[in-house]
């Protein structure tokens, strides 16, 4: 028997609403998490031109500064994954948040670039399952027609992140210097370890949603079973062109304001407002008209894959535009888009891997997806910083790395419209269990 998007005719209890205030502190807290996260992956961003003058760095170096996060990102995805269908995610989430602390202690005052190096390295491998551990404990609190929406939140908290950060941290690297910021970034990061300690108990728990309006009939599979599905590749493939975008935007972007289009520091941090902003609102609408279109009993293949992949295409088809226009209200317009749209696809796209897997094992394919997607986090910043720094100058070294950026995109989104079809899959994952059995 298939999955179907369309409601069923059965009577449906509705969620107790202490349960559902609940699953929204959760998905706050989640929220707050994803801030956190994204500040702390931003600041050396917004810091850059400074540490760049400060240790006597070139591009190429800052580059491999930034790349210096994602080496062992995908390491990390991988094993907390794992770790997840094993410990609760109310420890696990909470250890993550004070390893990040930890690696920010030794940032508080002068420091060499090798340390520098080694403490992003630690932190991008505790901040490697973050997302897709979130996006998890999201899930496990909300019917199949209501995760695109909890997911948008989870995903507007990495934008709102950055949003908060951008004025903040930048003010106060300009008004004291660059390692003030983090012990701000270190008490936000000690509370919210806290907190979640105290309020996240149960997350991550298969049974933890209401009861749903939409039949789902996921299967215990195999991994290598789910992990042949064309939705799971398909998702892969979004999320490594994707995150690309997401790399850029974290790494470069701010330099490339400063450096590329002639900006101070202050309105620099004032204009990654704009991205991060429609990026914050784009992913918690984008989770919402995905709901409604499940809900009205679209397929999942239009609802989850076609529409994530075509915010990933505008999302390049932007970055690509960007670089061909004068600085003026234009190309900010575009800008904003090429950085905003594919984070308004993450929390619909990772929705189509919960309408495929079980939760138990849905923490372990989230968390390869993410390493997947790091992959590109380590590439970027590298292919834009030696781009700049190997070309006649560095305008023209932008323009070819952005360009070729976006097209990488739109691609990728190419390959995950043929691909992502989770009711098509869930059938065939059963087909297959039930020729094992």
């Amino acid at each position: 028997m298939t999955q179907t998007a369309a409601p069923t005719d059965a009577p449906v209890r509705a969620p107790h609403p202490t349960r559902s205030r609940r699953a929204w502190i959760i998905v706050g807290l989640l929220v707050a998490f994803m801030l956190i996260n994204h500040a702390d992956k931003s600041v050396i961003a917004f810091a850059g031109v400074q540490i760049q003058k400060d240790l006597g760095l070139s591009s190429e170096q800052f580059g491999l500064l930034q790349s210096s996060f994602f080496w062992l990102f995908a390491a990390g995805a991988l094993f907390f994954g794992w770790l997840s269908s094993r410990v609760s995610l109310r420890w696990l989430l909470a250890g993550l948040m004070l390893t990040w602390v930890a690696t920010m202690i030794p940032l508080l005052g002068t420091v060499s670039f090798g340390v520098l190096i080694a403490c992003r390295v630690v932190l991008g491998f505790a901040e490697g399952p973050a997302f897709a551990l979130a996006n998890h404990a999201a899930h496990s609190w909300f019917p199949p027609e209501k995760r695109a929406m909890a997911g948008g939140f989870v995903s507007a908290g990495a934008s709102i992140g950055t949003l908060l950060a951008a004025p903040a941290l930048t003010w106060i690297i300009f008004r004291w210097d660059w390692h003030a910021a983090f012990y701000v970034l270190i008490a936000m990061g000690v509370l919210w370890a806290v907190a979640w300690l105290i309020l996240g108990r149960n997350s991550g728990d298969g049974d933890a949603a209401p009861t749903s309006t939409v039949v789902v009939e996921t299967v215990d599979a195999p991994y290598k079973t789910i992990l042949r599905t064309g939705t799971v590749i398909g998702i892969a493939v979004l999320m490594f062109s994707s995150y690309w975008s997401t790399t850029l935007k974290i790494a470069w972007l701010p330099v490339y304001l400063q450096e590329g289009l002639g900006y101070d520091t202050a309105t620099a941090g004032q204009l990654m407002m704009l991205p991060y902003g429609l990026a914050a609102v784009g992913a918690i609408g984008a989770g919402w008209i995905s709901g409604r279109l499940v809900s009205r009993g679209v397929s999942r293949k239009v609802a989850r894959g076609w529409f994530s992949a075509a915010l990933v295409a505008g999302g390049g088809l932007s970055m690509a535009g960007f670089t061909l226009l004068d600085q003026g209200t234009p190309q900010l317009i575009l800008i904003a888009l090429a950085f905003s749209m594919n984070t308004a696809a993450f929390g619909v796209a990772l929705s189509a891997i919960a309408d495929v897997v079980q939760a138990k094992k849905r923490g372990m394919v989230l968390g390869m997806l993410s390493a997947i997607a790091s992959i590109s986090g380590m590439v970027a910043p590298l292919v834009l910083g030696f781009t700049v720094g190997s070309s006649v100058d560095k305008i023209t070294g932008y323009a070819i790395g952005f360009q070729s950026s976006g097209v990488l995109m739109i691609v990728g989104a190419i390959v995950a419209v043929f691909l992502v079809n989770p009711e098509r899959d869930i059938a065939l994952i059963r087909r297959r269990v039930e020729a094992t059995a």
